[in-house]
C-alpha cells in the first residue's frame, strides 16, 4: 500500500501561463456596464483604476496568458505549494474516499492571495504607479498586497472592515510590518467613510463599504491605482496556478478528482482550485466532475441571492457587473470568516453556477468550525475560518462515501492557515460562537435597491 501523504513538484514546474476560462464558457459573460450610462464600458472607463495590462486580462479571450518572469521569480518563494493526502482524516472518518488538499497556507502571507497580489503589484509598477489602495475583510488580502508592494517598492493603503480590524489585530500588525498603512473601515479618510459614520457611528463595516473607500482613494490620486483581491476576471485568472499544480500532483498519486471543493466569498480561491479541472469537463476530455462552491449561511450570495446587475461597492462608484448578489447595501453579520463576507460573487463563478456547471452549499458557522477542529486534530493544520467551509463539505462528502461504499477522490483547497485567527477558535471552543443564517426577508429588502439597468429593469 502506498502510504505517501505529500506530493511535491520542483520549481521548474511552476506554471508558465495562467489559464483563462472565458473562451471555454458554455455562454459568454454579460457585458460590464457603466454606472452612469448603463452602457457597456471600454478600457478608458477602467483606466483611472487599473493598468492597461490588467484591463486587457480582464476582457481577454486568450486561453493562456504568459506569467512574467519577474512574477514567477517571486512565486518561487513558496510555489509550487504541496499537495497532501489526508490519510489521518480518512481514518478518523472511516471513509473509503481519498481526500487530498492543496496547501496554499505555505505562502509568506499564509494564504492563496499572493498569487494575484504579486501579479497586480508587478503590472502597476511597470505602469509607473507608486501607490495602491485596497480593501480587506479578514486581512488575508491586505496582508498579501502589503507583501507584494514591499517586493515592488510601492506604497500600500488598506481599508480593513472594522469588525475584522477589531477581531484580528495581528493581521493588521502583519500588514504594518510589511509597510502598509491600515485603517478601520468605515474611516474618516474618505468622504464616503465619513458619510457612513455620520449615519451610523457604530457601523461594523462591510467589504462593499471598504471597496468604496479604496476606489475613492485611488480615483482621487494620479499616483494611485486600485487593487482587488477577488471577484474580477483577472484576479481569478492569476489564481489558476493552484489547479494547474494540483493536477500534476494528483497525477503523481495516480488520481483524478471526482469532487472539487473550494470556499467562496468573492470566488478567487474557488476558481484557483476548480477552473483548470473544469476546463477538462467543458472540453469533454474527462469524466464529469462534481464541483462545489461553499459559502457561509450568513452571506449566501449564490444560494439565496439573485443573478442580476449590481455594483461591486456600497456607494455605487464601481461598474455594474452581472453576478449573484445579496444587494450592494448588504451589511453582513460579524462572522469570523471575514474573507467570505461579500455581497456578490465573481461574475465567472456566478455564470458557471447559473449555467448549471457547478453547485453551491451554505453551511452554518459552528458546523464549519467543528469540521476545522476535526481536521486540525487529524492533520495538524489549523485552517483559516474561510477554509473551514470547504473542509465541512469535504467531510460531508467523505461521510457520504462511507455510507454508500464509494471510494471517490475528493480534492479541496486549503486556502490559508488560521494562525492569526485563534480568537475565532477561542470563541468556538468556549461556546461563544453564534450561528446566523441570513433571513430571506433581509435578502428581499436588499434586492429592492438593485440598480434599474440591463436585465434588472
Amino acid at each position: 500500500m502506498d502510504d505517501q501523504v505529500k506530493y511535491l513538484l520542483p520549481e521548474s514546474e511552476i506554471p508558465e501561463a495562467w489559464y483563462n476560462i472565458q473562451p471555454d464558457l458554455p455562454r459568454p459573460l454579460d457585458p460590464v456596464l457603466h454606472p452612469g450610462t448603463g452602457q457597456p464600458i471600454g478600457p478608458a472607463d477602467l483606466a483611472p483604476l487599473f493598468p492597461m495590462a490588467i484591463i486587457q486580462q480582464e476582457v481577454s479571450q486568450e486561453r493562456w496568458i504568459a506569467i512574467p518572469d519577474e512574477v514567477r521569480a517571486i512565486y518561487r518563494l513558496w510555489r509550487p505549494t504541496p499537495l497532501f493526502r489526508a490519510r489521518r482524516l480518512e481514518r478518523a472518518l472511516n471513509t473509503p474516499a481519498r481526500i487530498f488538499y492543496k496547501c496554499e497556507g505555505a505562502s509568506p502571507a499564509g494564504s492563496h492571495k499572493p498569487n494575484t497580489a504579486v501579479a497586480q503589484a508587478y503590472y502597476n509598477r511597470e505602469a509607473g504607479i507608486r501607490r495602491l489602495a485596497t480593501e480587506t475583510g479578514a486581512g488575508q488580502w491586505g496582508s498579501a498586497l502589503a507583501l507584494a508592494c514591499t517586493f515592488f517598492g510601492l506604497e500600500c493603503k488598506v481599508y480593513m472592515v472594522k469588525v475584522s480590524y477589531q477581531q484580528k489585530p495581528y493581521r493588521r500588525s502583519l500588514m504594518e510590518t510589511w509597510g502598509a498603512t491600515v485603517v478601520a473601515s468605515p474611516s474618516g479618510d474618505s468622504a464616503f467613510g465619513r458619510r457612513v459614520l455620520a449615519a451610523d457611528p457604530d457601523s461594523p463595516g462591510s467589504l462593499g463599504i471598504a471597496i468604496s473607500e479604496a476606489v475613492e482613494d485611488a480615483a482621487g490620486r494620479t499616483d494611485t491605482n486600485y487593487s482587488l483581491g477577488s471577484v474580477l476576471n483577472h484576479v481569478l485568472l492569476h489564481q489558476t496556478v493552484i489547479g494547474q499544480e494540483a493536477k500534476k500532483q494528483l497525477a503523481l498519486a495516480d488520481a483524478y478528482p471526482d469532487v472539487v471543493i473550494g470556499c467562496a466569498g468573492g470566488g478567487s480561491n474557488f476558481a484557483g482550485i476548480a477552473f483548470h479541472f473544469l476546463a477538462d469537463q467543458l472540453a469533454g476530455t474527462q469524466k464529469e466532475l462534481q464541483v462545489i462552491a461553499v459559502e457561509p449561511a450568513a452571506c449566501p450570495s449564490l444560494t439565496k441571492g439573485v443573478y442580476a446587475y449590481d455594483f461591486g461597492d456600497t456607494a455605487g462608484m464601481t461598474p455594474l457587473v452581472k453576478m449573484h448578489t445579496l444587494g450592494h447595501g448588504f451589511i453582513p453579520a460579524g462572522i469570523h470568516a471575514g474573507g467570505l463576507r461579500y455581497h456578490g460573487m465573481a461574475p465567472l463563478v456566478s455564470a458557471l453556477y447559473a449555467q448549471g456547471v457547478i453547485e453551491a452549499r451554505a453551511p452554518l458557522q459552528t458546523d464549519c468550525f467543528a469540521a476545522a477542529v476535526t481536521f486540525a486534530r487529524a492533520e495538524g493544520v489549523v485552517p483559516a475560518p474561510e477554509t473551514s467551509h470547504a473542509i465541512k463539505v469535504a467531510i460531508d462528502e467523505a461521510i457520504a462515501c462511507r455510507e454508500s461504499g464509494q471510494g471517490k477522490t475528493i480534492l479541496f483547497n486549503l486556502s490559508g492557515h488560521g494562525n492569526f485567527d485563534m480568537q475565532a477558535y477561542d470563541d468556538y471552543l468556549a461556546g461563544r460562537l453564534q450561528d446566523y443564517a441570513y433571513p430571506v426577508e433581509k435578502v428581499e429588502e436588499a434586492l429592492r435597491h438593485l440598480p434599474p439597468v440591463g436585465a434588472n429593469a
